[in-house]
């Protein structure tokens, strides 16, 4: 699958962080990014976050291990500095 189509297909869970109690990062993630960053509108926020879930997700599988909070987190704080893709 394409790198477009896998954000796409992670937009809603994104959409879903954004307002989740769980991932209150997620929604600090975007709010930093669509504030101070007038380059970047809230979609495209919201796309670089999916790259980031993209990231851990990718990292799940080739390590064999779950969901990392935390590295999660680490990558959104790199915002809007992109991870590298594995």
């Amino acid at each position: 699958m394409a790198m477009d189509d896998v954000l796409k297909h992670l937009l809603p869970a994104v959409e879903q962080q954004l307002t989740s109690p769980d991932t209150p990062y997620v929604a600090e993630a975007h709010r930093r990014l669509c504030t101070e960053h007038e380059d970047i509108d809230p979609e495209e926020a919201k796309a670089m976050i999916a790259f980031c879930l993209a990231d851990e997700l990718e990292a799940m599988e080739l390590e064999g291990r779950s969901f990392d909070p935390q590295r999660y987190q680490l990558l959104l704080s790199f915002l809007p500095t992109m991870p590298e893709a594995h």
